[in-house]
């Protein structure tokens, strides 16, 4: 069975968006999105993104979020942009909407100068629902990881996220410490890793390696984690430019139980057809 595809990226995070509006089949097994995902068998993503009808009134889609490697995750901030630009796009009028993500629901609309601007939720902080394992809330966790103590930040965006502060993004341990940090047993659900750099308080530089795929050139939720934790600590204003290796972000948060909100671009790479 056939199904299309649209190949996009958000900020250089690779989404594959498929819209299962109308059809409404069931996503692939985790064996064939393993397969999908992998550039040498398959279109290649980070994140595909299955689309489906509402199940609410007042969304217009709902939306399930897939890993390369095959796991379900909660949300994507990367990928909900591009499916705000397919929705918007095959509409050709709509350019404000509410979508349902398995984290809750989601406002999108198209500014005017063609980016694209979702809501994330509000952060969690309580280190049980994120998942974190620690005696309460605080603004930073000392993590230990082989003969290194850490201090973190921790945070949900809708999926559980470690934030690091560091002097330099070029010279970071990303792909040292990232998968050890994912896999730590304070998290019970894994975590995306974020290496950020402070350059002032409306600019910062980030990577993340994130959970069930390594480092992406972007990550959406990343970007709105290290914020809203650098705003927890006093060192980042209410509207953030986050530099990452594949582009520009913009993360703005008031604070307190208001909700993050991400500005970027969602591009459209290819199109084509999977087989299920």
């Amino acid at each position: 069975m056939q199904v299309a595809y649209f190949k996009m990226h958000g900020t250089g995070n690779k989404i594959l968006v498929v819209d299962q509006r109308r059809e409404n089949r069931s996503p692939p097994s985790a064996t064939r999105l393993r397969e999908l995902g992998d550039d040498s068998s398959g279109p290649g993503f980070d994140q595909l993104m299955w689309v489906g009808p509402p199940r609410a009134a007042g969304s217009v889609a709902s939306y399930r979020v897939f890993n390369a490697d095959g796991s379900e995750v909660e949300q994507c901030g990367n990928g909900v942009r591009c499916v705000a630009r397919v929705l918007a796009d095959d509409s050709q009028q709509t350019t404000s909407f509410t979508l349902e993500s398995p984290a809750g629901q989601v406002a999108a609309r198209i500014d005017d100068d063609g980016q694209i601007s979702v809501t994330m939720g509000a952060p969690e902080f309580e280190p049980s629902r994120i998942p974190f394992v620690a005696d309460g809330r605080s603004l930073l966790h000392r993590l230990h990881v082989d003969e290194r103590s850490l201090d973190v930040s921790v945070v949900s965006m809708g999926n559980p996220h470690c934030v690091l502060q560091v002097d330099d993004i070029e010279t970071a341990p990303v792909s040292e410490l990232g998968p050890k940090i994912e896999r730590h047993e304070r998290f019970p659900e894994r975590a995306n890793v974020g290496f950020m750099e402070i350059v002032d308080r409306g600019n910062i530089r980030l990577r993340v390696h994130e959970r069930g795929v390594g480092e992406t050139l972007a990550c959406g939720t990343g970007a709105c984690a290290a914020v809203v934790t650098g705003r927890e600590l006093d060192l980042l204003d209410e509207r953030v430019n986050v530099q990452l290796p594949g582009g520009q972000v913009v993360v703005s948060w008031r604070g307190g139980s208001d909700t993050v909100w991400l500005t970027g671009n969602a591009e459209l790479i290819s199109e084509g057809s999977i087989d299920l």
